[in-house]
């Protein structure tokens, strides 16, 4: 059985990118799997919505956005500390970088090893690397809820942390006005999930509770297709759950019997590649997620730091 590649080391093709104008002033890009961001205008200015990994990405992006509108950036939201979406924050010169109050915490306590790790992990997302001079720290930070009044007739946009899920600082936005939720990688639509840095109990029931009771519209998840309808929101929160249900269901088997990681391994792939396998970064993302369920089910509470070393180690371990 010929060895697989390192996570999404082997992954090098180009993806195709649409943008997708969801209300007037409200967007939405997507990209075959790779992680999707936004943009909300609001009277005088732009709120973005997620930073790329790298600079040199983000103003491909913002060059499209500006096709649109010519408003400058005030707010960059930051769903997260992961470096593939904060590490193009120098591109943006946004007037605020927002997280919450626990992002920032997270990227002072590990954003160093998790820049190595996901660099590592997805070379082609960090195209030009080198123009990322440093950590991005947000300017301003929120413990709960925060609201953007965007003027005019254009409503407000809320900013609120639903609780430990991708990870313990998760922030989601939105707009009441539309019934639109960026959603960051709290949900995924037809993507796997990466579970690495996550809270899989947690996650898979207060915090999708809370995130599918904004009764959203229009769903914009981490990863995958934008959802438009109702269902279609809801049914993305209940995908999400359940592959996060299966993954404990399947590790804790395995971890109760006194089996191995490698044993929860196989049965947890063998349980979801059926449904999942053809979703973006399944393969990556497996051998992650199932050291982090096994370490929660072991009374990890918080997930032990990845760095590129213990990458290469699970990977070696559990994947190849």
């Amino acid at each position: 059985m010929a060895t697989k590649a390192f996570a999404s080391t082997g992954d090098t093709a180009e993806k195709k990118q649409t943008l997708e104008v969801l209300s007037d002033g409200v967007y939405a890009l997507t990209a075959e799997g790779d992680p999707n961001i936004g943009a909300i205008e609001g009277e005088d200015f732009v709120v973005c919505f997620e930073a790329l990994a790298t600079p040199v990405v983000a103003k491909q992006w913002l060059a499209m956005l500006r096709k649109h509108t010519q408003k400058p950036v005030r707010y960059l939201l930051l769903s997260h500390y992961h470096a593939v979406r904060v590490l193009g924050a120098a591109a943006y010169n946004a007037q605020e970088i927002v997280a919450t109050e626990m992002t920032r915490k997270l990227v002072a306590e590990r954003g160093k090893q998790d820049w190595d790790s996901e660099f590592g992990r997805m070379p082609r997302l960090a195209t030009g690397a080198d123009s990322v001079k440093g950590l991005t720290w947000p300017t301003l930070t929120f413990t709960d809820k925060m609201t953007i009044q965007l003027g005019g007739q254009r409503g407000e946009l809320v900013l609120q942390h639903m609780g430990r899920g991708h990870t313990e600082g998760d922030m989601v936005a939105w707009l009441p006005k539309h019934k639109i939720l960026f959603a960051g990688d709290a949900v995924e639509a037809e993507a796997a999930l990466y579970m690495g840095d996550s809270f899989p109990r947690e996650w898979s029931t207060t915090t999708l509770d809370r995130i599918k009771a904004f009764g959203a519209e229009t769903l914009i998840g981490g990863r995958g297709d934008i959802t438009h309808g109702h269902k279609a929101a809801d049914a993305a929160v209940e995908q999400t759950r359940s592959f996060i249900k299966t993954m404990i269901r399947e590790v804790g088997a395995v971890h109760q019997a006194g089996g191995t990681l490698k044993q929860a391994f196989e049965r947890a792939h063998g349980a979801l590649v059926s449904d999942y396998g053809k979703w973006p970064i399944f393969e990556h993302c497996m051998p992650f997620n199932v050291s982090r369920t096994w370490d929660e089910l072991s009374g990890i509470e918080r997930p032990v730091i990845w760095t590129a070393e213990r990458d290469r180690a699970v990977w070696d371990q559990l994947q190849s």
